[in-house]
């Protein structure tokens, strides 16, 4: 074999597999897919497994969800599903999706549309179309233009899609300012399908989402959230996340993100706090157990976003970021906000940013059991994330400070589980509770009840638990000291 011909009888193999992959995924589903095509094909109607459920199938990643389109109207869907499938929604309907459940899967069942945007609105006028090869051409990626036709299991690739799925490439299947002239959010996607698929993006892709980033200003909020959330759950945030800031795309919603790489790391360990970042991200996702932690990965994000408001030269020339974590925290808070996260996901990760540099000083050996005792305290729930967030920090490539670092968070982790094992951290609670205070003090409920409960908590917190006796003489003390005896 030639040096000129081996490639193409290598990507002739890799296509080989990835059919391959695709029918026996297909052959999972069959026995519903096929018999929902043959309730269409006797209505009359065409039905065809398209977009991700296609490209997932090649992947050998095919879930439970699947994606149909048709010619058929939404009316006429529900006439042929009713009485076959278990359950029906509608909610879809206005976009021309019906879906419904039938043996563990969930079908989603979409009219053939020729949909398009005004270039003025937020959301795209839906218009039914009559083919599919037009369905097809209005997808965003050339990955998400393949179909299967049911129950014929015909493949139609009008768009080079199995190439490009070969060849681990992001292009669309007309030109991409056509694309994102009709979507802008599809440019957002495409940072996001490079995340998870570890897809390469096309230079021609690359060069429209760069020049039209501003047109991503029309998409709402919401929006742009649930894209960017699935960017950073990824397999490969860091190309994800790379991708936004090179583009400018990041600059439209997350602009703290790109401002980091105006600011020079303080130990100068790193080209710019912008690459600390992504390392710290990196080591996040290294430390997750169970899936796509986001809170933690939003936190790793977020956690040095106050640096460049809160940078200062020393005389020595040495630069400094005094109390970043706080700026930071709010910076964050206000950015989830914009972006509108729920008020418990911003919470946390605020949460996390503003307690981040806790733990730094712990090896001076200046904590004491109370130190210890409040930092769990307020990080509360949090703390293994806290724990995680802590760890990741640490980027340094002197190898013998990393060391000294692991040595000291192993150290308090390991006095954490020690006063844990003598006091009920995660429960810290004052020695006497509100009734008990109101009956020793012989007061009504009120803010006063609130004061000296949040009194025997501080001390609670500074000296460990206090049996009842010392409890109660330390609320008289304290009352006295307040005159009120």
């Amino acid at each position: 074999m030639s040096e000129a011909s081996a490639p193409h009888a290598a990507e002739r193999r890799e296509l080989t597999t990835v059919q391959r992959n695709a029918v026996a995924e297909l052959l999972r589903v069959s026995p519903v897919a096929d018999e929902l095509g043959r309730r269409f094909a006797r209505a009359g109607h065409e039905l065809h497994l398209v977009g991700g459920s296609v490209r997932d199938a090649l992947l050998s990643r095919l879930g439970d969800d699947l994606d149909f389109c048709t010619d058929a109207h939404p009316d006429q869907t529900l006439r042929i599903i009713k009485g076959w499938a278990e359950s029906i929604w509608e909610t879809g309907r206005e976009f021309g999706t019906i879906g419904c459940q039938r043996d563990g899967l969930r079908l989603e069942i979409t009219t053939f549309r020729a949909e398009a945007y005004d270039q003025v609105s937020r959301n795209p006028v839906v218009e039914y179309g009559t083919n599919l090869t037009d369905d097809l051409r209005r997808r965003d990626f050339t990955v998400n233009a393949m179909a299967v036709s049911l129950p014929e299991h015909r493949f139609t690739d009008p768009h080079g899609g199995l190439d490009d799925l070969a060849a681990k490439i992001i292009r669309t299947p007309g030109t991409p300012a056509e694309s994102f002239g009709d979507d802008p959010l599809r440019m957002l996607r495409a940072a996001r399908f490079a995340a998870q698929l570890c897809f390469a993006v096309h230079p021609d892709v690359r060069t429209a989402m760069t020049s039209m980033a501003a047109d991503l200003d029309r998409i709402t909020a919401e929006r742009i959230r649930d894209e960017f959330t699935k960017l950073l759950c990824g397999t490969d945030p860091i190309t994800g996340l790379r991708l936004l800031v090179d583009t400018g795309l990041a600059d439209r919603f997350l602009p703290e993100l790109t401002g980091l790489k105006l600011t020079i790391d303080e130990h100068a360990q790193h080209k710019d706090v912008y690459e600390h970042t992504l390392t710290v991200v990196s080591n996040a996702v290294s430390y997750e157990t169970d899936g796509c932690d986001f809170v933690l990965r939003m936190a790793a994000l977020m956690h040095d976003v106050g640096k460049p408001a809160t940078k200062a030269v020393g005389a020595d020339g040495r630069v400094s970021f005094h109390h970043h974590e706080v700026v930071g925290a709010r910076l964050t808070k206000a950015r989830l906000k914009a972006m509108r996260y729920p008020k418990d996901v911003t919470s946390q990760v605020t949460k996390l940013v503003g307690l981040h540099l806790r733990f730094y000083g712990y090896g001076r050996g200046e904590w004491t059991d109370s130190a210890v005792r409040r930092y769990v305290t307020d990080a509360g729930d949090l703390v293994d994330r806290l724990h995680k967030l802590t760890r990741s920090d640490c980027t340094t490539r002197n190898r013998r400070k990393a060391a000294q670092l692991a040595a000291d968070y192993d150290a308090l982790e390991e006095r954490i589980t020690r006063i844990a094992a003598e006091e009920d951290l995660a429960r810290v609670r004052p020695d006497l509770d509100g009734n008990a205070i109101m009956e020793l003090l012989g007061i009504p409920p009120g803010p006063l009840v609130g004061r000296a409960w949040q009194h025997l908590k501080e001390l609670r917190l500074e000296r460990g638990p206090l049996d009842r006796d010392e409890a109660e003489a330390e609320l008289l003390r304290w009352a006295h000291d307040q005159g009120l005896s």
